[in-house]
């Protein structure tokens, strides 16, 4: 029989065990994180109808859905979580209480070519609130709270959440007369990091035929150096969409710095447009400072219709998605995970000494109501192959149990990092060994 080379198709990722307790630790502290913030967990299906998720597709999107068949039935691979959301809330709208707060942690799928932290099948961290007919600008000023607790719940503190507001930026347009190419030039505009200023003065001249002067003003708009808030200044009064942007704007600044996020975690970005057309207010992107090169880890923001593909009720919404595999990633190339938290998948490996294995399980039993992680090691291998497994699965305790400990009712417990041991009464060291496995599961999965 020809033997099948094992390997993991391109843009997929496989972790080993110690690199997928980190992940599960990361993916439980954004459970935890925005739990704090009333939002309700969502399970919603990895595949469906594909009319479900082409509603709102088109162009770019449309290539990178995955299609199949079944039968008579077209399906697809979801390739982002919003569309779900948006078809679960239209079916189940009676039931729901508005504003409606759901995050949901799930794989999606996108067949775009794989690369240095972009990925085919990869977790996508959502939050989104939900309104019915109408949506306080106040949700979109506590999105950023939430990145900020999420972030440095996880250890990290070197990262930068930039905000801005399209209805600015398309008002803007309009006042230097390019409101009916305001998407376009949004669009390029949102590349300004990726390609630099004259570069982008070069697109906006010679892609769009924007004139010298309006090229000049809008590189001034968006790479202007200081206080936003002063040049946006200079244009209120001369439109009402560009007004209504600045209200919202400083309204968003103004609680974001209330609900205790510091200014030197976030600021207004007046280049950021999002790449999406559906957004049409507050917009996020959230950056490792050290690590601009490898783009946003977490965007997002205001639109006004979520679902109007499924249900004739205007439901505005807020959100944001953390690309939790595309982080992790950008951890670990880094260097960037706690590897001194514990990732065994024991606190405890037994190791009997004797024929009869009725000690070792009931002492197994005793620890395990105590809330330690215990293995039995049930192999008939040398001593010294014992210890090397335990090593290999980085067990930090390992406890001996033979003849003398069980007549005297005591157990040895060998500590595998310092190499020491010691033999006292199973009470007194269990009690021990809870304390110190409480210290090692605590701490955060970043290095801080």
């Amino acid at each position: 029989m020809e033997r099948i080379k094992p390997r993991t198709l391109s843009g997929f990722m496989e972790l080993l065990p110690a690199q997928q307790v980190l992940f599960d630790t990361i993916y439980r502290s954004l459970e935890e994180s925005f739990s704090l913030y009333g939002f309700t967990p969502l399970d919603t299906p990895m595949m469906e109808a594909a009319e479900i998720l082409l509603a709102k597709g088109g162009g770019e999107t449309e290539k990178q859905i995955y299609t199949l068949n079944k039968g008579d039935t077209d399906l697809a691979l979801r390739y982002e979580l919003t569309t779900s959301l948006a078809k679960y809330v239209a079916k189940n709208y009676s039931k729901l209480s508005f504003p409606f707060r759901r995050y949901e942690i799930g794989k999606v799928y996108r067949g775009e070519r794989a690369q240095r932290g972009r990925f085919r099948e990869f977790y996508q961290a959502d939050i989104d609130i939900i309104g019915d007919g109408g949506l306080d600008v106040f949700n979109e000023a506590e999105i950023p709270s939430v990145i900020y607790e999420c972030f440095t719940a996880l250890g990290l503190e070197r990262f930068v959440i930039n905000i801005n507001n399209r209805k600015a930026l398309s008002g803007f347009f309009e006042i230097i007369g390019l409101g009916e190419i305001s998407t376009e030039v949004m669009r390029m505009v949102d590349k300004l990091d990726k390609v630099g200023e004259d570069k982008l003065r070069e697109m906006l001249m010679d892609d769009l035929s924007v004139t010298q002067e309006q090229a000049s003003e809008i590189m001034e708009f968006v790479s202007f150096p200081g206080d936003p808030f002063e040049l946006l200044e200079k244009y209120k009064g001369k439109n009402e969409l560009f007004d209504k942007g600045y209200d919202e704007l400083a309204a968003v600044k103004k609680h974001v710095i209330g609900f205790g996020v510091p200014e030197t975690h976030f600021k207004i970005n007046l280049a950021l447009a999002r790449g999406l057309d559906y957004y049409t207010g507050t917009v996020y992107e959230t950056i490792m400072t050290d690590y601009p090169e490898v783009g946003s880890v977490c965007g997002g923001g205001r639109y006004d219709n979520l679902a109007e593909y499924f249900i004739d009720r205007q439901l505005p919404g807020v959100g944001v998605a953390i690309g939790l595999t595309r982080l992790f990633y950008i951890l670990q190339e880094q260097s960037l995970l706690n590897n001194s938290l514990l990732t065994s998948a024991s606190d405890v490996l037994i190791i009997p000494m004797t024929d009869d294995m009725s000690p070792a399980v009931s002492l197994a039993v005793s620890m395990r109501e105590q809330g330690l992680r215990v293995q039995i090691y049930g192999e008939n291998k040398k001593f010294a192959a014992k210890l090397t497994y335990a090593n290999k699965l980085g067990v930090p305790y390992v406890v001996l149990l033979g003849e003398d400990e069980i007549g005297s009712g005591q157990i040895t417990v060998k500590d595998m990092v310092e190499g020491s041991q010691v033999t006292a009464s199973a009470g007194l060291l269990i009690t021990g060994l809870c304390d110190k496995i409480k210290k090692l599961r605590s701490g955060v999965p970043i290095k801080t």
